[in-house]
Formats: structure tokens, sequence, C-alpha cells
């Protein structure tokens, strides 16, 4: 069976085809529109994946969406914030006043520079209106339950209208092209399920789902078994720790649903224990189960944030999040007794939660779905309605997007009037240059489907130098409070990081952190965290030969066998996916080399 399966529009709209249960083509619209998380039809996506396939839409057997219709979707989320009314009514809170003055007294003084922040204490500073209304809104009970109720109120509205809007859309996209079937709808939950069981390879998983919103739900937790999902427990919305996450992420001057990243790595920075008891006490644990106080109420975290160092206010959401997450899923493996784990979702975007998890007493394996956002679920839409049925091989790779011709490569190259040459040996060449200090771009092969750059549309450079994330990010026009992540000879992984065992297709990936070795952090300090974590990618050669090329030869000149990968793009752009989106970012970014295809192309303008 062929399936043609479509993203949620309303951000990272990604195309997917899929014919039993074998992925043919993923790629998102941002790639061709170069917007980042683009909305709306994926005309482009759509367009390139029917030409790469050489496919029509008379081909598909079916059309898939990871959302039930705007009708039924409001009857859902309708219903869940009724109930929250009568939770917020009864949540007994502890005395917030005195909470705050406890943690004050906890902010010790700091003065370590952190890249990024004006001061290691730097606080949100609003001006005196604004903070006094998120002391209201945020914190006196009156006031804040009314915020809490209007703010999900307002979210349904939103979400009644914002259904109903890529509905049309999505059947007017459709039409334009001559498919006048009806869509097949699935449960937004199950989409991400799918996607994460049915690429994992294993035969029984236990499948956790977490993010904003999806039919009802936040999160949920199935069991994959010989191909097929079963349901055990759906996480009511709003009780989302997405949304809880999206609020910090707001609070402290980010953009939430896209640098919730930033706030992983600030995390670390600072003290959890300052403001983590209050977050807790705000939020119902129960057993397979919790319930979020006030949780679409947006000046809680605010108010948090105007009183507050950032980086306590960061590492106090992310502990939180790690907390209530693992009791939960350590909830379910106990009671299920599986010791395999699959997570998709936004949330399990973050790498250091993913650690967590892992590292649940009784959970032996793991596997995070690479597109485990939104953008996946068209995927694990089309994957659930043409699986063949029985367990099949893991994905191995996320090169699923659109390749180009030397052709292609060759007219972008003389487009821009540069020169280039062809070395027998591309992979010793790039490798020598990186050894000795050279930043070095790779655009080659079929483009990556999924948040990560892996290799095929990435920037390499050598790990020894730690300076080089804030360096490389000023040329990229970047701010990030994580290191660059390293990719590491599949081989070596032990070598590099603890705790490898189960993980390692996990890994594969970019999904996961691992606590470094000693090797790791003497030889490699430009990719460890503060933390001493990092999030690497292994690459074994049967995946990606010119990739692992580089990365052998690397080693045979320096003996270490990894080198910093970070996405090939300009700040706020998504990755590259044309030659000439290569050639346009390698100019901006002020490089030292491109490799493109077969080519090496030095920059005109020396950086040293």
């Amino acid at each position: 069976m062929k399936v043609l399966g479509i993203s949620p529009l309303d951000k990272d709209a990604t195309v997917s085809i899929v014919e039993d249960g074998k992925v043919l083509y993923a790629a998102g619209e941002e790639r061709f529109s170069r917007v980042k998380q683009q909305d709306g039809f994926p005309h482009f996506a759509l367009e390139n994946a029917l030409a790469y396939t050489g496919s029509s839409l008379n081909d598909f057997d079916l059309v898939t969406y990871p959302f039930l219709t705007a009708e039924n979707e409001a009857k859902l989320y309708s219903r869940n914030l009724e109930d929250e009314k009568t939770f917020i009514k009864r949540f007994e809170t502890q005395d917030l006043s005195r909470q705050v003055k406890e943690a004050l007294a906890k902010v010790p003084d700091r003065n370590q520079e952190i890249h990024g922040l004006e001061h290691p204490n730097a606080m949100m500073d609003k001006g005196l209106i604004h903070s006094s209304y998120y002391s209201m809104a945020g914190a006196q009970r009156i006031a804040s339950n009314s915020q809490a109720l209007k703010g999900s109120r307002r979210w349904g509205e939103n979400a009644a209208e914002s259904f109903q809007n890529w509905e049309q859309v999505l059947q007017q996209g459709l039409a334009d092209l001559g498919w006048n079937k009806p869509v097949k709808r699935m449960e937004h939950h199950l989409s991400h399920a799918a996607n994460s069981y049915l690429c994992s390879g294993y035969e029984r998983a236990l499948c956790i789902t977490l993010d904003g919103y999806g039919s009802g739900l936040a999160g949920s937790v199935s069991e994959g078994r010989d191909g097929k999902i079963q349901r055990l427990h759906g996480i009511s919305y709003p009780n989302s720790l997405g949304t809880l996450y999206e609020h910090v992420t707001s609070a402290l001057g980010f953009k939430p649903s896209r640098h919730e990243g930033k706030i992983v790595g600030l995390a670390s920075y600072g003290d959890p224990k300052i403001l983590g008891d209050i977050l807790l006490s705000r939020i119902e644990q129960l057993p397979g189960d919790f319930q979020i106080y006030e949780a679409n109420n947006v000046y809680f975290s605010r108010y948090l944030a105007s009183k507050f160092p950032k980086i306590d206010v960061a590492a106090a959401y992310q502990y939180v999040l790690e907390v209530v997450a693992t009791n939960y899923v350590r909830h379910w493996v106990e009671k299920t007794g599986i010791d395999t784990v699959v997570l998709s979702g936004g949330v399990t975007a973050n790498v250091k939660l993913n650690q967590r998890i892992f590292e649940i007493e009784g959970v032996n394996h793991i596997f995070v779905y690479p597109n485990m956002g939104d953008g996946g679920c068209g995927t694990g839409a089309a994957l659930y309605h043409s699986w063949p049925g029985g367990v099949q091989e893991s994905l191995q790779s996320t090169y699923l997007g659109p390749d180009y011709s030397d052709a292609d490569i060759i007219r972008a190259l003389d487009a821009e009037g540069l020169s280039y040459e062809k070395p027998a040996n591309l992979a010793a060449e790039v490798a020598s240059l990186i050894h000795h200090g050279d930043v070095v771009a790779r655009f080659d092969g079929r483009m990556e489907y999924g948040p990560r750059a892996l290799g095929n549309r990435s920037i390499l450079y050598h790990a020894r130098e730690p300076e080089v994330n804030q360096w490389l990010n000023r040329r990229l026009g970047r701010t990030e409070f994580m290191p660059f992540a390293p990719v590491t000879l599949y081989e070596a992984g032990e070598k590099c990081y603890h705790n490898l065992k189960g993980a390692e297709h996990a890994a594969e990936f970019m999904t996961v952190t691992f606590d470094c070795t000693e090797f790791m952090r003497e030889n490699c300090p430009a990719a460890v965290h503060v933390d001493g974590t990092a999030r690497p990618q292994l690459i074994r050669r049967e995946v990606n030969p010119g990739y692992y090329d580089i990365l052998k030869e690397y080693e045979k000149l320096s003996g270490i066998p990894s080198l910093i990968n970070t996405s090939f793009n300009m700040h706020e752009e998504p990755i590259v996916n044309s030659p000439a989106d290569a050639v346009r970012a390698f100019m901006q970014g002020a490089l030292d080399y491109l490799a493109i295809g077969p080519f090496l192309v030095k920059h005109p303008r020396p950086q040293h």
C-alpha cells in the first residue's frame, strides 16, 4: 500500500511517501520555502516528493493526516477544559510568598562568565509595570486562577479557529492537485507512537509520547507488540509538559516551539534546588498520571523570571520536566515489565530528558524517533496505515529528502563565480583541512529529514578548541548555551561516552545526551557541556561512507574519533537544501571550505 502522509499544517508542514512500511521520501516545506518551521499546505515539498519518487497523486491508496476533524478535536479539548475548572478549584496551593522568600535567600553570588549572558545572575528586566502585573496575575490566587482559566478559554478559541482553517487549507491544497477522495484522519498521539515504534525495529516496546497538544491529549503510553499498538494511558490536555516548557522559553525571552534547546543548555549553569520545589508543588503527581495547576497561566513563569536569575529559572523547569516525566515513565515500565522504551513528541526533542528516561532502572533499550516533533507525525500516520504487519528493520538513516546532481552543483558554483577542484581523495583532503584548523561545510547526497543535520548538510570542525563555540556561532549569527554536538565513529562510542549500551541506535540520530569519558573531556572539550555531557551522532560507514571516511581520516591524523557537527545554515534559517542554498550560506557564514558533492571549494576571502 502506498500512502502520502502530510504532517499538521500549523507549523513545520512535512510530506512523507511511505510504501508497505518503507519511507521512500520525507522532507519539510521549510527547506524549500526557506522559512523556518513553515506552516500551510506543503506545495513545494509535495511537488518535489512526487517528482523524486516518480509518483502522481493517483498512485496513492490513501492520504493521511495526524489530527481528527476540527469538530472532533473540539469535542475532546472542550471536555478537558471543563474538567480543568474543577481541578483548579480543588487544588491546595502552598504559601507562595513564603516559598519565594526562601528561594531568594538561596540565590548565590556568581562571577563566572556565561557566554550569551551579560551577567551570570542576569534576570528578565521588564520594568516595574510588567513586574507588578506578573506578581498579581501569576502569584495571587484569585487573579492567577482567573488568568489560567482565561488562558485556557483563549487557547480553546484559537484552537477551534486554527483547526477549521487548516482543515480548509488541506482540502483545498489536495483538491488543487486532483485529490478528491477523503483524507484518512488519525488520532495525533497514535501517529507519534507509530513513528517511534514502527521505526525502532523492536518487537515489543513501551511507546511514550509527550508534546504540547494532540487530539485531547498532551502525552500517552502505549504497548507496541508484533507491529501493533495498544493505548494504555493518555495524559489529558492541558496537563502538558510541552506547554510548561513553552512558557519558560517565552518567559526567558526566547521563541516557544523553536528555542527550547537554548533552555536545556542554559539550565546546566543554574541550581535547580532554588525553584524546583516551588514548581513541583504546583503539579499533582499520581501513579502513572499527573495534573498541572494553572497549566495555561503564562504569567507564573514570567513572575519567576522577573525575580530570579535566568539560569536558575531554566534549571528548575528542566529539573521538573525530568522529575515528572521520569516518574510517569517509571510507573509504566514497572507496571508492564517492558524494558524497551521508544519516544516521540516535541518534548522528547529534549536530549537531557531522554538521558534521564534511559537511566530509569528497568529501562535497558531506548529509541527516539529522529523527527520527534509534529513534522514527523505525517510519517507516523503513513507508516501506520501502510504497515504490512509484524516487525521490520529499524530506520537506518534520515537521508530521505532530495539530492542533486554534479551538474546542479556546478551551476550553483558557476553562478557565484567560485573556483573548485575535484580531489582524488576528498575525505582525506577535508580531514587534513579540519585537522589544521579550517572550518569545512559538507553538502552531499540526500538531505536529512527532521531537525538534525547528520552529515549531509553539516558544518565540521575539530573539537579540540572550546572557544569555537563562541567564534563560530558569531560567524553564523547564532547564540547558543549548549556546545556544538559531536559526530563520533560508531566503533569508538564506548571510548567517548558512558552508558551507551542499549542506546547505540538512538545515538546515531543525536537524540540523547551521555556522560562523557575522560578521553572525550580531554580531547574534545568543544563538544562537552558544562555538565560533562554531549549529544553525539554515532556514524557507521554503511550508513554514510563519505561522511564516515572524513572522520576516519581525521582519526588517522589526530588519534581522535570525533569532530564537531553543527547544522549547515545561517541564523534563523532552515538547514540548507539545494546547492544554491549551500553556496549562499557558505559565502554568508564566512566558512573556510565547502565540500559539495565531489568538489572542494575554498572561500575566496580567506578567514584566517
